[in-house]
């Protein structure tokens, strides 16, 4: 994919240069992960480390003999999901989902707000799928950073994504979840088989399909990824040393809170950071994420139109607002064929830009293509920095989340520029998770009742 355009004005690209990595920025910031991620595993440094690899206690990956019924939790952005999962004979299984909304009161309300809303979904879903009268293992997939002490006990580092819930920082998610199960007075029985985040349901349900699979990433509302270690590198591990591996959660959305991102961010970043409800926090994910990638866009054209490089310097209240122009814009902008707008126009008229140029479009184009293909060199330097590390000749990387699914050309980006930055010789691939953090849990429970 080219990124010149017929008519993007040069002046326009001169302004987004800063946010074109070059190979000598990528390779030091891979340098820079490489080390964190070391300090994350080593027990003298986890405690002060940025990027906290928590090691997750997940040590088998699905071989295709998992079979019954289970439950799925999955909580991680901005609404969470119930699933009934029926695993069977080579690899077939049936899957009922629902999706609960969770209300911006309950996101920033208490803890027990929180639960008791998850476990009313919970049993209002089993009674509709009339189970509720069967024990059934359930896996959790909770996606924020968890310290874990088990596989069915998480403590809650800090929340993420727009969440705030009070009482929970430091709890044991999995107890607070039994709690609001043993309020209601229904007789839902539940066993709380394994909690996971969702880049570690990416990898379980990647594996499921494809054995070589020892990644798993997300790029969706948040950033993150997980991948296959061996048990004498995590020294933070103090479960079953029999067995060779376990999955580290890198949690590496919080690479550069210490400003080792600092080579790279730019103004329009600090200002993403400034106005966010975790200041100083996930700078890594706020430079990739789902949820603020169309923000970013934003910030460069309003910047851009006021100093009358767009729009002839005419904006529009709504481009003014903060939040008004949406991560899916940014995807449909790149969706139009190069030279039509068709897509560009429709948001644009939207946002009360009526009177822009194809010249405009062209510039916009231009802004949208530099910062999502900034995320994706972003993420392809992380992953390039998993793969080196695990050495292994051939890995399937599990993908899941909102913005690689949907944008046109993030999978391509990712994989011209992976294979730049892997070892000589390491083959790989990109897998697009089908449902990796509802299909994940179902697995990593399936996985713990089938090693009893």
């Amino acid at each position: 994919m080219g990124m010149r355009t017929n008519n993007t004005s040069n002046i326009i690209r001169e302004h987004c240069k800063e946010l074109l990595l070059t190979d000598a920025q990528i390779s030091e910031m891979m340098n820079r992960l490489l080390e964190d991620v070391q300090k994350g595993l080593g027990k003298d440094t986890h405690a002060s480390s940025i990027v906290k690899c928590f090691v997750t206690y997940v040590q088998d990956l699905p071989n295709g003999t998992e079979r019954g019924k289970f439950l799925a939790l999955d909580l991680g952005g901005t609404n969470f999901r119930v699933l009934i999962i029926t695993l069977g004979e080579k690899h077939v299984f049936d899957m009922k989902s629902k999706i609960y909304a969770i209300p911006q009161s309950i996101m920033l309300g208490s803890g027990t707000q929180l639960f008791d809303h998850i476990a009313e979904c919970l049993a209002n879903f089993m009674k509709e799928h009339s189970v509720g009268h069967e024990r059934l293992p359930l896996g959790f997939t909770f996606s924020f950073p968890l310290t874990q002490r088990g596989l069915t006990k998480g403590l809650l580092e800090r929340w993420t994504k727009g969440f705030d819930c009070s009482g929970c920082v430091g709890e044991d998610v999995v107890q607070l979840l039994k709690d609001a199960l043993a309020r209601r007075n229904d007789t839902m029985n539940i066993e709380i088989a394994g909690i996971l985040n969702d880049a570690v349901g990416t990898l379980m349900s990647c594996a499921h399909k494809k054995q070589t699979c020892r990644i798993g990433v997300v790029v969706g509302t948040g950033s993150n990824a997980c991948y296959v270690e061996k048990v004498e590198n995590a020294e933070m591990f103090d479960g079953d040393k029999s067995k060779p591996y376990v999955i580290i959660n890198t949690e590496w959305g919080a690479f550069g809170d210490d400003g080792r991102l600092d080579i790279v961010r730019t103004e329009y970043d600090r200002e993403i950071d400034q106005y966010s409800i975790n200041p100083g926090k996930q700078l890594h994910e706020k430079m990739i994420s789902g949820m603020y990638m169309g923000e970013l866009a934003r910030l460069i054209l309003v910047k851009f139109t006021k100093q009358g490089l767009l729009f002839g310097g005419r904006g529009s209240d709504l481009l003014y607002k903060r939040g008004n122009f949406f991560t899916k814009y940014v995807s449909e902008i790149e969706s139009d064929k190069r030279g039509s707008y068709i897509n560009c126009r429709q948001v644009l008229e939207e946002l009360g830009l009526n009177h822009a140029t194809d010249q405009d479009c062209s510039n916009v184009r231009y802004i949208c293509e530099c910062v999502s293909k900034r995320a994706a060199h972003l993420v392809s330097a992380g992953v390039a920095t998993l793969i080196n590390k695990m050495g292994k000749d051939s890995v399937t990387v599990g993908i899941d989340g909102s913005v690689y699914r949907f944008h046109p050309h993030f999978h391509d980006l990712m994989t011209e520029k992976i294979a730049q930055l892997v070892t000589p010789g390491i083959k790989f691939d990109l897998m697009l998770s089908e449902d990796g953090s509802g299909r994940g849990a179902a697995l990593v429970a399936a996985v713990a009742c089938r090693d009893r």
